[in-house]
């Protein structure tokens, strides 16, 4: 049972792994947290996670990254291909973990969601409570849950999501945005000779309106993906997801057959895409919003989760130092934070259209363009996200 706690604590809606860094965050700065989980068990959708540089530098800051680079893999290879398999691109992985100390890692969401879990005083986390809606005074805040318990608290942080139900309380509501395709993604335990798994990584194969995806997870698990150019409500309701994925790579490279076969039905996953248009205020009173709450975003840059992350740990500096004006704390955050996300945000977009390209003459003008890229300006593009330390 939830009972009322009192005006220094911090209610935080949400158990993924923006809500988990967060609290984690808040608790070594020595404040008293709750974290409120609808689900009756804690288990994220069971894709993969990507952390480049950027996160492993948050999960240093919460003394966590020597366990996430233990669980996950480090990704040492990392191709573009075309999908008869010729390669148009390598990434310069080596040379970017020299310049940030560190390689991305790949690693299970369930797995990250596990260890951010047990670095938290125990009993932080209440699961099985569905938050509908906030009452706010200058005081406090009461969250009322749909079992009739209610929770008092001095701030609460809405991590609840792309669906977020805080976001509804803070403003009104925003229409989702379809990315204009559809994720398709699986793991299975699978092996191929030309991407061994002491090496970490995978490769890519970019199509017409069509790409495909594959990387190690560690344990002899990889992860895979396909995004599939589609009308939004087209592609969810197939019954057999698989067959729906061999489908679509039907005379592709050799391994995408052979990936997507190997995987059980029951872990493979469909997901349509969406994100936001992105907000310019995300508090209202003593109530915030983090992660995807605050800034959905498209997955082409592979930082959602960092992006979370980031969030967490910088509200908590905010908070710890303005804990008696908290609202300050809070402009303080979104002054900090707005300007990266909608710069990250209008970045995923833009990869998107130029990754799920349908037209063959700019396919090729992009092929073309990316394989005579210099590894310099490649690494460059990207800096200013995979080498920020929050």
């Amino acid at each position: 049972m939830v009972n009322s706690i009192n005006h220094s604590d911090t209610a935080i809606i949400g158990a993924g792994i923006g809500g988990l860094s967060a609290a984690v965050a808040l608790q070594q700065l020595g404040l008293k947290v709750k974290v409120l989980e609808r689900a009756s068990e804690l288990k994220e959708m069971g894709a993969g996670i990507v952390l480049s540089a950027n996160a492993i530098k948050v999960l240093e800051k919460i003394g966590l990254a020597d366990q996430v680079r233990q669980a996950g893999s480090p990704v040492k290879k990392a191709e573009i291909r075309t999908p008869d398999g010729q390669l148009i691109v390598e990434m310069p992985v080596h040379m970017q973990a020299e310049r940030y100390g560190t390689y991305s890692y790949l690693l299970s969401r369930p797995e990250l969601q596990r260890i951010l879990y047990e670095k938290l005083v125990p009993n932080t986390v209440v699961l099985g409570k569905k938050f509908l809606q906030l009452e706010q005074d200058p005081e406090k805040i009461t969250s009322f849950f749909e079992d009739g318990e209610t929770l008092d608290s001095g701030i609460l942080i809405g991590a609840d999501g792309v669906h977020s139900r805080v976001r509804q309380y803070i403003m009104e509501e925003s229409k989702l945005r379809y990315s204009g395709f559809t994720a398709v993604r699986g793991i299975s335990n699978y092996e191929d000779v030309r991407f061994p798994a002491e090496l970490g990584g995978g490769f890519e194969a970019w199509g017409n309106g069509k790409r495909f995806g594959f990387s190690h997870l560690g344990k002899g698990r990889v992860f895979w993906f396909a995004a599939i150019n589609t009308p939004q409500g087209s592609l969810v309701k197939g019954e057999n997801k698989r067959h729906l994925a061999l489908q679509q790579f039907k005379g592709w490279w050799e391994p995408i057959a052979d990936v997507i076969d190997s995987t059980k039905e029951e872990n493979i996953l469909v997901h349509e895409i969406f994100d936001r248009k992105p907000l310019k205020k995300w508090h209202k009173g003593r109530v915030t919003l983090l992660g995807d709450a605050a800034h959905p975003m498209l997955p082409n840059l592979g930082q959602g989760g960092a992006q979370a992350m980031e969030d967490a740990l910088i509200l908590a500096r905010y908070l710890k130092e303005c804990f008696q004006e908290v609202e300050e704390a809070y402009s303080l955050y979104e002054q900090e934070r707005i300007p990266r996300v909608t710069k990250i945000i209008k970045g995923s977009r833009m990869m998107a259209r130029m990754m799920q390209l349908e037209n063959p003459a700019a396919m090729m003008v992009r092929n073309q363009i990316l394989r005579n890229m210099p590894d310099e300006l490649k690494i460059n593009r990207l800096d200013w996200i995979l080498g920020y330390k929050a």
